[in-house]
Order: structure tokens, then sequence, then C-alpha cells
């Protein structure tokens, strides 16, 4: 195979990676960082990248041999496509897969079958629904009410068409929060806004809210706001489903406010809601078998510490507490050889956290009732608060693993008559100088043919994507 042949593949392989990694909902900075790793273990450290959450480019050579991939995102992955998708990304960073076999798999991944059939994954929908709904509007009644729902809105997930996807979101908001409504009016159900947040929680943009955030503040200014507007659109229109059934049963302005959270039920039950919320996620999203006791512990650790913050530092801000003690933990499982893809505890542990509960119920009040806003930004303080949570204890994590070589992210590549050169003293503590201690100026391996050190003449860059 030609240097030109073995370029294109690994071209195509770096952009299956990345638009694997985009499905699974992880974020830019982070699929860049991955996806240059894989490039420099199979040794092109002239490849560039720019990733968005729709939209991939990479560029694989120098201006002069270089070309341009371009890719869109549409798909959306299971847990158990995340699992191999990861388990595939940890042999491309050891270059211990061939790009053509890499593409090979990725295939595979794509038209992975899921694990369970429709009737185990929309029982999972219904015992997700039900353990959440023990957590959020703790009575008997809720729960079963919350089954039921989440066994049809399960059910009708499983339909595989793009147009209705596009529109079931509405519908289920509207459907749920019609029988909620009007069942209220006979059965003591508790609080029917909490109560209709348990049969939508895999609709909530939890993690969608939660990632925009931690891009933004990582500087993906683009990304960032795309996926902010984007979340912010799916509540509005989750929340246009629940007023509109709320005009067509009649109900008042008050019952858009959420009541206090107050529960006649035993201590055990919300253990109990936290082992149903995390068997009913292991069951519809066909996770692996190994990965339930890890998804698990970061579902538990998440709900203690939300839990802890609330009898600390009230309820707006509980998530800080909850996402700051979750996010270390399931760094922490990836990192494990037997351990689980982030993606596969975060998305769970988000859902618990309810990060996107708390926005759909505050500009459902804030449009429903006449003094709704100061609620609404209560919402966006505790959506805000779990972001930083993650984004703090990510930081931790990385400073705790990797120390300082993080330091001097940006880098340019000096001319090659100039590395040639004995580097003086001082420039040995300069980051990206030749000879540094930092590991800076590091020479592009020679290629068949290349006379070693040449360097493109626009091989500087970055070593992050540039947005654009």
């Amino acid at each position: 195979m030609s240097d030109v042949d073995e370029r294109a593949v690994l071209r195509r392989f770096l952009l299956g990676l990345a638009e694997g990694m985009n499905a699974a909902g992880e974020a830019v900075d982070r699929i860049n960082d991955t996806v240059d790793a894989v490039a420099r273990a199979y040794g092109r450290d002239d490849t560039d990248f720019v990733v968005l959450p729709t939209v991939i480019l990479v560029q694989v050579g120098g201006a002069e041999e270089g070309r341009v991939a371009i890719r869109s995102v549409r798909a959306n992955f299971r847990f158990d496509q995340i699992a191999a998708l990861y388990r595939l990304i940890e042999e491309a960073r050891r270059a211990a897969v061939a790009p053509v076999e890499g593409i090979r798999r990725l295939n595979e991944i794509g038209a992975m079958h899921p694990r369970h059939g429709w009737l185990v994954r929309t029982l999972g929908h219904a015992l997700l629904t039900t353990g959440l709904a023990l957590l959020l509007a703790p009575t008997i009644e809720g729960a079963v009410v919350a089954f039921a729902l989440g066994a049809f809105v399960g059910l009708a997930k499983l339909v595989r068409s793009p147009t209705l996807q596009l529109v079931f979101p509405v519908f289920a908001a509207f459907a749920c929060a019609l029988s909620v409504f009007l069942l209220a009016q006979y059965i003591e159900i508790g609080d029917p806004i909490r109560l209709l947040i348990a049969p939508l929680a895999t609709f909530l943009p939890g993690g969608v809210l939660t990632t925009a955030t931690m891009e933004l503040a990582a500087g993906q200014m683009i990304a960032g706001a795309a996926r902010l507007v984007f979340g912010m659109v799916q509540l509005a229109l989750l929340s246009f489903g629940i007023l509109a059934a709320g005009t067509v049963v009649g109900v008042s302005s008050a019952t858009y406010v959420p009541l206090e959270p107050s529960s006649g039920l035993a201590w055990w039950v919300a253990p109990v809601g936290v082992v149903l919320f995390a068997i009913g996620n292991h069951l519809h999203f066909s996770s692996p078998p190994s990965t339930f006791g890890w998804v698990l512990l970061a579902v538990g650790v998440a709900y203690a510490g939300q839990v802890a913050g609330a009898a600390l530092v009230g309820a707006t801000v509980s998530g800080f507490i909850g996402a700051l003690a979750m996010t270390p933990v399931v760094l922490w499982i990836a990192s494990l050889r037997r351990g689980a893809p982030s993606q596969l505890t975060f998305l769970p542990a988000f859902w618990i956290l309810v990060p996107g509960a708390a926005g759909l119920v505050g500009l459902t009040e804030a449009v429903g009732t006449a003094a709704g806003l100061e609620d609404f930004a209560t919402a966006l303080t505790a959506v805000m608060s779990i972001a930083l949570g993650v984004l703090i204890g990510t930081a931790l994590y990385r400073v705790v693993h990797h120390g300082a070589e993080e330091i001097a992210q940006f880098h340019v590549d000096m001319p090659a008559a100039l590395q040639d050169e004995d580097a003086p003293l001082w420039a040995r503590f300069v980051p990206g100088m030749p000879r540094s201690f930092w590991g800076g100026g590091r020479r592009r391996r020679a290629r068949p043919g290349e006379v070693a050190g040449a360097v493109p003449e626009t091989s500087a860059r970055s070593s992050q994507a540039v947005e654009s």
C-alpha cells in the first residue's frame, strides 16, 4: 500500500473514531485529544482536526500533500455500542489494530443489534422510570403510574424512524402530561409535575446541557453554544407538550408549580429507587453485563452526594456536590483495565442528578404561571452547579493523575535549520523550544524517501483543533 493510500485509510479511520465518539455524546475537546493521541500512535503528528457536534474535519499530511476529509454526524449509540467503541479506541491508542481492520470494526459497531429484545428493553425503560419516580415523587400510586407510562414511552421509542423521532418527544410529553393530569383528579399520585419527569427522563437534555457548559468553560465556544441552544430547544418542546395537555384538561396555573418533596414511605425506598434506576438503564440501553456494577456505583455516589449537598448547602446547588463526588469516581472507573467507559456511567448519573428535570420544571412553571421566572432562574442555577461540579471534578482528577503534563498546550514547530542548532540553556526551560525539559519541539518521524528532520513549511499548528 502506497503512502498516499495509507494516509487515506488512516484519515477514514480517524474520522470514524471521531464520529463514533460524537455519537456517544462525548465533549469535542476530549474527542480532539483522543483522536490526536491515536494519530500520534500511528506515527502521524502532521494531522489536524476540527470537531463540532455535527461535523468533523480531519487533515492528514502537510499543506502540499495533505488531504481533508469531512464527515457529518447523525447517529446516536446505545451503551453496548459505546462500550465496543471505547475498546477499539484503547487498542488504537497503542496502534494495536490496523486502520483497515479498525474501519471494519467501526462498521460492525454501527450495525450491532441490541443485546435484548423489545420486551426486555421496554421493561427496562419502565423500571428506569419507576426508580426515578420513587426518588422524585415517592408515592406508591405515583410509582405505578410511572411504570405504566415508562412502558408506553419505552415501547414507542423502539420505533426506528428519523421523522417520528423528531416529533416524538413533544408527543410523549403531551400524552404523559394528559394522563397524569387526568389521573391526578381521582388518584393521589403526589406532585404531578415531578412525576412527569420520570417517563420523560430519557428525553431530557441533562447530559447535553452539562456537556455544553463544560465545552464553553473549556473554550470550545461554537460547540458549547450549539449544544446549549439545542438543549434549551429540547426543553422548550417538552414544556410545550406539557402545557398543551394542561390546556386540554383545563388545569389551573397552580398545577405547574412543583410541590415540596415529601415522602411517607420508608427510608429504604430511595435506595430501591436507585437500584431500579440502574437496572432499567442496564436493560433498556443494552449495557454489557460487566458494566452494571460500575453504573450502580456511579449512580449511587451521585445520589448520595446530592442528598448530602441538599442537607449542607440547599437543594438548588445540591447537584454541585453530587457531580463533584461522582466525576472522579467515573473517571477512575474508566481508567481501570476492567472498568467501564466514562459515557456509560456519566449519562445515568446525569439523569439521577436531573439537571434537565430542573430546567423542564422551571421552564414549564415560567410559561404556565404568572410568577415563574424566579424559579426558572433557580433551575438554571441548578444546571450550572452540576456542570461546575463535573468540571471541577474532572480538573482535580487530571491534576492528580497527570500532573503538569498538560502545561504548554500551544506549540509551533521550529524550522528544521534551527532545530539542528544547539539550543541555549534558557531555551530548555521554555515549553516548545528544541530540547526543552517540557518535551516540546519533537521532530516529526521521517517517512520513506524523506530527508530525516525535514518539516513541511506549514506544519506549524496548535496542539488543539481550532473551531471555525
